[in-house]
């Protein structure tokens, strides 16, 4: 009974937080906070702040200091009317803590869509390096015209303030940015994702707004894939042209179109682990986060299986960083809002198995008793 009514006071503590947090930003009505998750369950892990929303978390250790870059979720109109109109951010938000998790600090607006001159409208999904001793902070935005673009801002601290280049990286396209920094230094630009994302409108190199919104519509054809290219030394251009990172079959064949369940949707990341290159993603519409392995940065990776099953909420995202020789997940789901548009950022264990695989997350957990 003890036990009980500690676990009730606790997520009841949270709900409160989690209500003020919503209204702080702008919330006029937010939502019950639920006192459990779905299905009777309880969560793995509790947000990393409830100060915010924060979504979409790129985990990087600087100093002896874990930094989370992300998407500011908000509460805000629709930004246009396509796909993924009602994710409208316009900042962002760097948080830090401590290697151990503690001393979580919300820092201030690192740059906003005003301070960049060739965007428009909705700051998604962003990543960071250190390069050449600076912080380079990867975002996307639609410009003028409504098509997403990637640019990069450059400060000299981890946190922020950023100063956005002037025009968007050359070459670069879609959502989602990805920086891996190779151990010889070299650094890689992964970026793609469909539906919201646009990448099916890049399909042929060029883009084409006919193309539609969702993907392809090709379920037997090779599915869409998350475009790479290296990076110049300063990390502000692109070295090459883009080119497709291939994710294949245990037999080496391409992922199909209607292969749900493992295809790419959005959300690259690359890590490395044991002499392997580690691609994980999202599949989208079944929510999970799935991971494919390749001897190359470039590919081909080979499916191999799902890191996370699904989350609170639609959208799933993720980062991979090791943390003083221990591996850590971070993801987001909706606890709190039960809404897609306010999620919260969090970060659990992750482990490699002996054979190269990785052991499977789930992000719930039964209830105590």
């Amino acid at each position: 009974m003890r036990a009980r009514m500690a676990t009730a006071m606790a997520l009841t503590g949270l709900s409160l937080m989690m209500a003020s947090a919503a209204m702080a930003q702008g919330v006029a009505s937010p939502p019950g906070t639920p006192a459990a998750a779905p299905d009777s369950r309880a969560y793995l892990a509790q947000p990393l702040t409830t100060e915010i929303f924060l979504a979409d978390p790129s985990a990087h250790v600087f100093d002896g200091r874990i930094y989370v870059y992300g998407s500011h979720d908000i509460e805000a109109p629709a930004a246009d009317d396509q796909p993924g109109k009602g994710y409208a951010m316009r900042d962002y938000r760097v948080l830090s803590m401590r290697i151990d998790g503690g001393d979580v600090r919300v820092h201030p607006v690192a740059f906003a869509v005003e301070d960049v001159p060739w965007a428009d409208r909705q700051l998604w999904a962003p990543d960071a390096a250190r390069i050449n001793g600076r912080y380079q902070v990867y975002f996307p935005a639609k410009d003028h015209e409504g098509v997403f673009r990637i640019g990069v801002a450059v400060g000299d601290r981890p946190e922020g303030p950023f100063r956005p280049e002037a025009e968007p990286i050359a070459g670069a396209f879609s959502i989602d940015p990805g920086v891996f920094v190779d151990q010889d230094g070299a650094a890689y630009l992964y970026a793609g994702g469909i539906h919201g994302g646009q990448l099916q409108r890049w399909a042929t190199g060029v883009y084409d707004p006919a193309a539609g919104n969702t993907d392809l519509n090709r379920p037997d054809d090779p599915a869409l894939a998350p475009r790479v290219a290296r990076l110049t030394p300063d990390g502000l251009a692109l070295a090459e042209p883009v080119r497709e990172v291939l994710i294949v079959d245990e037999a080496g064949k391409p992922l199909k179109g209607g292969d749900l369940d493992r295809r790419f949707f959005e959300a690259a990341w690359v890590h490395h682990y044991g002499g392997l290159y580690y691609l994980s993603y999202s599949t989208g519409e079944t929510h999970n986060i799935a991971y494919a392995t390749s001897t190359s940065p470039y590919g081909p990776f080979t499916w191999r299986g799902v890191i996370l099953k699904p989350v609170e909420g639609w959208t799933t995202h993720h980062s991979v960083v090791e943390v003083e020789g221990r591996w850590k997940l971070f993801y987001h789901d909706t606890q709190g809002t039960n809404r897609n548009t306010l999620r919260s950022a969090k970060w659990t264990d992750l482990v490699h198995e002996a054979d190269g695989t990785i052991r499977t997350i789930d992000p719930f957990v039964a209830a105590a008793p």
